[in-house]
C-alpha cells in the first residue's frame, strides 16, 4: 500500500506520539507500504512554525524523513490544478492539496481529520 500523511500523522509520527491509532502506526511501520510525505507538508510546518504557532525540528526535517524511509512528494501542476475540481468540504488549502494528491497518485491519506474522510480519497483514520 502507498500511503500518504497529514501534517499532523508525520509530526505524531515522528514523535513517537500515542495519538496516533494503532491501525495508522502499523501501517506506517510496515516494511512493504511506501510512505509518502509531501512538500505541502514541509511548507505547512515553515509557515506556522514562522507565526510562532507549532514548534517542529526543521533543521533536520528531510533528515528525519530519510531515517524514518519515508519519501518526499513534490508538488506538481496537475496536483495544484486538481484543487479546483475539489468539492468545498475543507477549507485548508494544505489539506485540500493533499487530497488532490493522494487522488492523483492513487495514495491512502493517513489523517485524522474527519472532513478530508468526507472526500472521495481512500483513508486510514489516525
Amino acid at each position: 500500500m502507498n500511503l500518504l500523511l497529514d501534517t499532523h500523522v508525520l509530526l505524531w509520527a515522528l514523535a513517537d506520539d500515542p495519538a496516533l491509532s494503532a491501525a495508522a502506526r502499523a501501517a506506517i511501520t510496515d516494511g512493504r507500504n511506501v510512505v509518502f510525505v509531501s512538500a505541502a507538508t514541509a511548507w505547512e510546518i515553515a509557515i506556522k512554525q514562522a507565526l510562532g504557532k507549532l514548534r517542529a525540528p526543521t533543521d533536520s526535517y528531510l533528515q528525519e524523513l530519510q531515517r524514518h524511509r519515508f519519501t518526499p512528494l513534490d508538488i506538481t501542476t496537475e496536483h495544484a490544478l486538481a484543487v479546483e475540481r475539489l468539492p468545498p468540504l475543507h477549507a485548508d488549502p494544505f489539506d485540500r492539496l493533499l487530497v488532490a494528491q493522494a487522488q492523483i497518485e492513487k495514495l491512502t491519506l493517513v489523517t485524522h481529520d474527519k472532513r478530508i474522510r468526507d472526500y472521495a480519497v481512500a483513508t486510514i483514520k489516525a
